[in-house]
């Protein structure tokens, strides 16, 4: 069953509408809450007067940063560390009244209807004081008066650094110095569904049910939050609108939480605008590189030197994670004696920056990728001739994170396939010395992606499996399905394992937490990996306990050589036993009932990495600067591909993206208020249909040794090389 494109198991529910996501679920008489949002980029609250909008018709409750708990708060979709050194920063208060950027919380309204709830929040009259407002980092790592944070003086919220050989030294013998410095902007997730939950009190917990990629973190910091064990919330994920990362946070959940407790209990939806998502949700970093290299009189790599400036925004969220994880990439794929790198994450007054797909990589890999092409152009030297002579071959490990290792690599294979394709040297020699107003070029970039989070982090995930009374099984598991596919992954691989066909496996494809096993969530390209090592060690045991029990029915029989096969328990070559007539007589046996079930919580101590590449032919009008992209292709080293057809999908789908990042996205900001200027889906420039072309994916399939299935990650690096490989032929002239 692996390895074959079978149909998505939710793929008939999400066609018909059938499918319940969170504004299904609501139920009857549910208030409705709308946050307040600060009119200023940076300042205190001197005043609030709720008055008017407390005695209005239909309000239920209002709430002010003076009426919530005092509890500081992390909120990044993180494995919580019994480490205090290593817990997430908890910096943020369901609602303040210290405004550090324009649109932070600081009351609710909480009505009969979404329309009484709007015009209450226009009756809070607020009063500020301003200070001057700081939106690019290496500005407000000089420091501020008074600082975003107290604790951060120099609002540098982080700063880590490593050094492999002797740089200096690299650089002095180096034939040819290349310097450059890249930015890449603050970007928004622009998933289908806004951000949306409904909280409401049973026998003394609270329940959430909303639209999110971890569960349940999300239950872990409700408790924290509210200041009760965490025992008291429940989480329930319906089906998810998609998230990118922007629900690897946890966001108004714990606010919702704490509004239904001042209600009485009664059903509170949290449901925020498009143009509140923008602001007041997560968006990708905006990060500053300073790179320089040197290299040999034949155009091998001496030395690298990395400064990176990740602009974080108000509030910690995944914090100095996101850089850090950038800076481990600088060291990776490219044979190097020498290295050097320092990142720094540093606090402004702008829209928190969390999660989106690639986790730093596609800001990383736009400074790197860029580079090389500007390294490639200084010697002039072909730029895929200067990238395979300074690739490393075969396998290798990262120098200070050993589990982390290219155990399987397929990055030339890849190249070539994506070099062939878009016709590299043909096109070069086409393209030589255009001078006309528009011209064409080729472009590529390449990457390496890590599977998961280990060592860095944690990595736990628990599956459980039940044979039911006809001879299916039910799939529970925590980890979730955000419309990657993930169901249908997991679907097979029990299939896989248990020598069954599809439709006989049941799987649940929302979570709750406190019927779901424990599971991290949906993000950094984990689930096949870490959950599926889950899934097949669950499988494995149903297995062998359905062998075993099967061999109680079977006395008159050697069993020594019993297999489970295509629903049917095998004696060597001879059918002996139904699995649908065992399961039955497990169920109700007078003599022998013993219902069948496995269950596994598995932590994975393990990582891989993914390579591969983007090439890219494009158009760009010299006098108007428009791009216009003719061809482009993806070539993944994802090893065993799981389900082809939705690897495809994948890839498709983050060409779109990383295009986007590459050519129009921008979340703009005014320098002196902080305010998004372009915070909706009219002025905020997504790709269309119109500005797409044939997007083509294409693998190398090289089974990964420590992959459950020879599997490694996929989901996230479809996005990451494509700006990269678009930028290069535009911007140097050596591509025309």
């Amino acid at each position: 069953m692996i390895g074959k494109s079978v149909p998505r198991v939710d793929a008939y529910e999400k066609v018909t509408g059938r499918a319940k996501f969170t504004e299904d679920l609501l139920p009857k008489r549910c208030l409705v809450a709308k946050v307040l949002h600060a009119t200023i980029g940076n300042g205190i609250v001197k005043s609030i007067d709720t008055s008017e909008a407390e005695i209005m018709e239909g309000v239920v409750k209002v709430v002010t940063f003076h009426d919530v708990p005092d509890h500081c708060y992390p909120t990044p979709g993180h494995p919580w560390s019994v480490e205090p050194a290593h817990q997430d920063v908890a910096d943020r208060n369901l609602l303040t009244g210290r405004v550090r950027y324009y649109g932070d919380d600081i009351a609710a309204v909480v009505a009969e209807d979404e329309i009484t709830a709007a015009r209450a929040l226009k009756l809070i009259k607020v009063e500020y004081e301003e200070y001057p407002v700081e939106i690019h980092p290496r500005k407000s790592m000089q420091g501020s008066h008074p600082p975003i944070h107290f604790d951060k003086k120099d609002n540098v919220l982080a700063r880590s650094n490593y050094f492999i050989g002797d740089v200096d030294k690299g650089m002095e013998e180096s034939e040819t110095v290349v310097r450059g410095t890249y930015k890449t902007p603050i970007v928004q997730h622009c998933h289908i569904e806004n951000p949306i939950s409904y909280a409401y009190m049973e026998k003394g917990r609270i329940v959430v049910v909303t639209s999110t990629q971890i569960p349940h973190i999300v239950r872990r910091v409700i408790g924290q939050a509210l200041g009760i064990p965490w025992g008291n919330v429940r989480v329930i994920k319906p089906y998810i609108g998609g998230g990118f990362g922007n629900k690897q946070d946890v966001l108004y959940e714990p606010l919702n939480a704490f509004l239904t407790t001042q209600v009485g209990g009664r059903p509170v939806k949290l449901d925020i605008s498009r143009e509140e998502t923008f602001c007041n949700t997560r968006t990708r970093h905006s990060i500053e590189f300073d790179l320089a290299a040197g290299v040999d009189k034949d155009g091998k790599l001496l030395a690298k030197d990395m400064h990176s400036y990740s602009n974080q925004g108000a509030y910690a969220s995944h914090g100095h994670a996101i850089a850090a994880n950038g800076l481990t990439s600088w060291r990776l794929q490219y044979a190097c004696p020498n290295i050097r790198g320092e990142a720094y994450t540093v606090y402004t007054n702008t829209p928190v920056g969390g999660a989106m797909r690639g986790y730093g990589i596609p800001q990383v890999c736009f400074a790197i990728e860029s580079f090389m092409d500007d390294v490639a152009a200084a010697i002039h030297m072909d730029p895929l001739e200067f990238r395979r002579k300074n690739l490393i071959q075969g396998y290798y490990a990262d120098v200070y994170l050993k589990p982390i290792a290219a155990n399987s690599n397929g990055i030339f294979e890849c190249l070539k396939k994506g070099a062939d394709y878009i016709h590299w040297d043909e096109k070069r020699k086409e393209y030589a010395n255009q001078t006309e107003d528009v011209r064409r070029g080729v472009g590529m970039a390449l990457f390496s992606y890590k599977t998961g989070v280990w060592p860095i982090s944690l990595e736990i995930s628990g599956a459980r499996l039940s044979l039911n009374q006809d001879g299916s099984v039910q799939l529970t598991l925590g980890a979730t399905e955000i419309g990657q596919g993930a169901d249908t992954v997991f679907s097979q691989m029990v299939a896989e394992t248990l020598h069954t066909d599809m439709e006989h496996v049941h799987i649940m494809s929302t979570q709750d937490t406190d019927i779901s096993p424990f599971d991290t969530g949906a993000y950094a390209s984990r689930q096949s990996f870490v959950t599926g090592t889950a899934v097949r060690h669950c499988a494995e045991i149903l297995r062998d306990k359905i062998l075993a029990y099967a061999k109680t029915l079977l006395p008159e029989i050697d069993t020594t050589e019993l297999e489970l096969r295509d629903n049917w328990i095998w004696a060597g070559k001879e059918q002996v036993i139904s699995l649908a007539a065992l399961a039955e007589e497990s169920y109700y046996s007078l003599t022998n009932s013993s219902v069948l079930t496995a269950e596994v919580s598995e932590q994975v101590k393990k990582n891989t990495i993914a390579t591969g590449c983007c090439f890219a032919e494009v158009e760009v009008d010299m006098k108007l600067g428009k791009i216009k992209v003719l061809h482009i292709i993806n070539v993944h080293d994802s090893g065993k591909l799981l389900n082809p057809q939705l690897a495809e999908m994948q890839v498709h789908g983050g060409i779109s993206m990383g295009m986007g990042y590459g050519i129009s996205e921008q979340l703009i900001l005014d320098e002196k208020t902080g305010r998004p200027l372009n915070g909706n889906l009219l002025d905020y420039k997504l790709m269309t249909m119109l500005d797409t072309p044939e997007l083509k994916a294409d693998f190398v399939e090289l089974d990964d040794p420590i992959g459950p299935y020879g599997n490694k990650a996929l989901g996230e690096p479809p996005a990451i090389p494509c700006a990269p490989a678009i930028r290069n032929p535009a911007c140097n002239r050596s591509c025309f």
